[in-house]
């Protein structure tokens, strides 16, 4: 078997580098409809700016094309009125006049669907890595009639979510979903609003680019690994204070004592009303470190202080987060536990 010279590769690949722009050359007339969507595609991105919001869709910033049922029924009208003049037939022409008046209207109304929309942004819950991230969109319907069967999707994907109406005057909301693929803010990016209503023949859209984001935590790491000792963590201290936990005995009843609290029972043999003693074990709070994750890779470190945050907070005790240049001190709560993932998904980057 004859192998080829360097310099024989050397010449075929240039031979294929060559070709290349003949070949980029000939797409229009190879996928006519695909070239001409993405010179238009191009043209408007260019154009589209993030705004905070609410947006208002101009009637110059909708655009429309023909579907493909679009194409097939003005070829099926071209042909009828081909038909009509080769037979002369007064019957065919009004056909045919009159489906080609229906594709007008038709065109007019999916164009009307569309202007005077108002887009603004909805909530963004965070979530962590790997997940899906969910973008609210709200669209607005100032008009005194029905927007009918408008669809969202993102920027140059053809999957699109369910077409929904907005109600007169009224309001929806539409969600698109997105792959969080690493910790941090995660922006929206440009999407679309899309109608085909009334008949399916014209596609028209416009894009908008919101100024939304989400916020990505660090993905948990796998349960099992408990935070050292060594991280901050005190022991328990018991009857450091009065509480509720356990008995820890009696003593001479104060005025202001309440009711409930008073030994009943101790009260014929003592002669003078007593009250009863508790007290709780008084936990002190957990501090997670970075130098106490396990690991040298950052990634890895913050798995593991996220899966710390979850646990301790799932376990109701208070904890507290150290990290290079972050000093979070220890607490409770949905907020707390918000504050301390939010620490670790900005960390090392832009705030």
């Amino acid at each position: 078997m004859r192998r080829e010279t360097g310099d024989e590769r050397r010449e075929t690949g240039g031979t294929a580098a060559a070709l290349l722009p003949s070949l980029v050359s000939l797409l229009p007339f190879l996928h006519p409809l695909r070239w001409l969507r993405q010179r238009i595609d191009a043209w408007v991105l260019a154009r589209v700016h993030k705004r905070p919001g609410p947006i208002e869709v101009p009637r110059n910033r909708v655009y429309i094309v023909p579907t493909r049922f679009g194409w097939g029924f003005a070829l099926m009208c071209i042909v009828m009125l081909a038909g009509a003049m080769n037979y002369s037939n007064s019957m065919a022409f009004a056909l045919s006049f009159l489906l080609m008046g229906l594709g007008l209207v038709c065109m007019h109304h999916t164009h009307a669907n569309l202007v005077h929309v108002q887009l603004r942004a909805g909530r963004v819950r965070p979530i962590y890595a790997g997940e899906p991230a969910h973008f609210e969109i709200v669209v607005d319907n100032a008009a005194s009639h029905v927007r009918y069967a408008l669809a969202a999707s993102w920027a140059r994907e053809t999957n699109a979510e369910p077409a929904s109406d907005v109600p007169a005057q009224g309001f929806t909301s539409v969600n698109l979903s997105r792959i969080a693929p690493r910790r941090g803010w995660l922006e929206a990016g440009i999407f679309e609003i899309s109608t085909e209503f009334p008949l399916g023949l014209f596609h028209a859209w416009t894009w908008a680019h919101l100024d939304m984001r989400c916020l990505v935590f660090p993905h948990p790491a796998r349960p099992g690994v408990p935070p050292p000792l060594s991280a901050g963590s005190g022991g328990t201290a018991g009857a450091g204070r009065s509480g509720q936990d356990e008995f820890a005995g009696l003593r001479d009843y104060q005025r202001g004592d309440a009711m409930r609290s008073i030994h009943w029972k101790s009260l014929p043999k003592s002669g003078t009303p007593m009250v009863k003693l508790f007290s709780e074990t008084v936990e002190q709070a957990l501090w997670l470190n970075w130098d106490s994750a396990p690991g040298q890779d950052i990634e890895a470190r913050l798995s593991q202080l996220a899966r710390w945050i979850l646990d301790a907070d799932g376990e109701g005790r208070a904890y507290g987060l150290r990290l290079p240049g972050v000093n979070l001190a220890p607490g409770l709560g949905e907020m707390h536990r918000f504050e301390c993932l939010k620490a670790l998904a900005l960390f090392g980057r832009e705030k």
